[in-house]
């Protein structure tokens, strides 16, 4: 009996316990760590918006960005900090260039100051990272990839994942890049021979990218990697949707019908990812090859094996989930918008054409002369300064920072609005809202004002691939059409995780003579 009392006190005890630790953990996590922050932002002058309880600014933020993109825009300017940003111009106007703002209970420092910027990317990578509500916001998207990877995670993936963007193996996917290109322009010209000389380009560019991408990561499985895409882009819009509400511990197992078509469509991607890597598997330990593949799949996996990491399933599916997302969408949107930049810029479109023509003389591009292409890489940096992947470049501080004249406690996440300081007039002058690639004519322009990729070591580790792809395509379809901007087009960005032209981009296309 004595026995008995014993163990049922000592259970009692644990659970008393653990009771009180979860309980802790939950005050802190939701008021005494983010109380604590505020004060010491307080007593440096870092001010915001009053928050609400639990919610903090979601709700104003989420108004002010429905009225905003409530209405197209009247016409095709480029000035869009207003409308997607507007609770950006409003808080930076009333509290000054440093403001903190409450997304839920998580406390953000909006920082627009360059040379601040430039030393946090690049000297704090190591202690800085991606905040447990951005993570819990994308993991049924990407997972826990290189994107959404902290510290030594995110060390052992990057050093993982660099190679198969490096030196030869990059110019290896520039084949699947020009058939791709290749079939979408004979696509392009079929539709004009039969009496289509609207198109509308997104379309046509979103399954170039998603081609390209299912080839160069998945080979021989692309028609898989397709289905993939699909099931991705639906995950991407869902997950989009969540950030506009609070995220708390425990939401994901609410039986409702968002978390049940996530949670389908999660296996579903994850089923078909299986099913490609245990047949590469089969492969080698069968002796029928001597590695996984020269696609970006079986590259990650022989950098697995050959560093002698155990093969973890769900991070090598994670990973190719990023790749598809980042391999995909940004390029998609990248030359999307350099698109409708030129097709409304005819004098930049007939200089990059007549470059073209100079340097591949009609030949199929190659990849070694890709750098002479300097217009069309002027080109390429305006349209990503105009219209960057993202809106913002989020870091969360996991140590205590000082940072310039500002002591950033652990805990703070630090949000960079790169649409705002790309459009910034105090960084590029009173035509910072204008189309005009000239003033990419100089590479010394200064750090920390044009970051589409990010920088610093925790830069975006294809930026090299999306940059070669995206010259690649347009220097094809700008030798074989010439397009000018259709009547139907109306100007409407909107974001959605990134950028995006809310009905499209309408074009009109005249095929040139060979």
């Amino acid at each position: 009996m004595v026995m008995v009392m014993v163990v049922f006190t000592t259970l009692l005890v644990i659970f008393v316990t653990l009771v009180f630790k979860v309980a802790y953990d939950t005050i802190s996590f939701y008021w005494l760590t983010p109380r604590r922050i505020k004060k010491i932002m307080d007593k440096q002058g870092v001010h915001g918006p009053k928050p609400r309880f639990i919610t903090g600014n979601i709700t104003d933020m989420a108004s002010l960005v429905s009225t905003s993109i409530s209405q197209d825009m009247n016409t095709i300017s480029h000035d869009t900090v207003d409308r997607l940003l507007p609770h950006f111009v409003a808080w930076s106007g009333q509290y000054g260039k440093r403001f903190i703002y409450w997304n839920g209970i998580e406390p953000r420092l909006c920082l627009t100051e360059t040379e601040l910027i430039k030393e946090f990317l690049a000297k704090h990578s190591t202690i800085s990272g991606k905040s447990w509500m951005q993570r819990q916001g994308s993991k049924n998207f990407v997972g826990f990839g290189l994107l959404m990877a902290n510290g030594e995670d995110w060390h052992n993936q990057r050093h993982t994942v660099a190679p198969a963007f490096m030196g030869e193996r990059l110019k290896g996917y520039s084949g699947d890049m020009i058939e791709c290109t290749n079939e979408m322009l004979q696509s392009l010209q079929i539709a004009f021979d039969s009496g289509k000389t609207e198109v509308e380009i997104g379309d046509y560019l979103t399954k170039l990218t998603a081609d390209i991408i299912a080839r160069t990561e998945f080979g021989s499985n692309y028609e898989k990697g397709k289905q993939i895409f699909h099931l991705l882009t639906k995950l991407q819009v869902h997950c989009a949707q969540a950030t506009r509400y609070l995220c708390y511990p425990g939401s994901r197992f609410f039986p409702n019908t968002y978390n049940k078509e996530i949670k389908s469509w999660k296996k579903e991607v994850e089923r078909l990812l299986m099913e490609i890597i245990q047949s590469r598997k089969d492969s080698v330990e069968i002796g029928r090859s001597h590695c996984y593949g020269n696609d970006l799949l079986g590259i990650l996996l022989d950098e697995i094996q050959k560093n002698g990491g155990s093969l973890n399933l769900q991070l090598v599916m994670d990973e190719c989930k990023t790749f598809f997302f980042a391999g995909h969408e940004t390029t998609a949107l990248l030359l999307t918008w350099t698109t409708m930049l030129l097709a409304t810029n005819p004098y930049w479109q007939d200089k990059v054409r007549n470059e073209v023509r100079e340097v591949f003389n009609g030949a199929t591009p190659s990849v070694d002369q890709l750098s002479k292409l300097n217009v069309l890489h002027m080109v390429i940096n305006e349209s990503m300064r105009l219209y960057p992947p993202a809106t913002m470049l989020p870091r969360m501080a996991f140590e205590d920072i000082v940072l310039g004249d500002l002591y950033i406690p652990k805990g703070l996440s630090i949000w960079i609005p790169l649409l705002a300081i790309h459009h910034s007039e105090e960084l590029w002058g009173k035509d910072a809202n204008e189309f005009n690639p000239q003033r990419f004519s100089s590479k010394s322009f200064m750090s920390g004002r044009f970051i589409p990729f990010a920088s610093g070591p925790r830069n975006c580790v294809g930026q090299t691939f999306a940059i070669m792809e995206a010259k690649i395509i347009l220097a094809m379809f700008i030798s074989r059409f010439s397009f000018t901007i259709s009547d139907n087009y109306k100007h409407a960005p909107v974001t959605v995780l990134t950028i995006k032209p809310k009905h499209g981009v309408q074009i009109c296309l005249k095929p040139l003579e060979p």
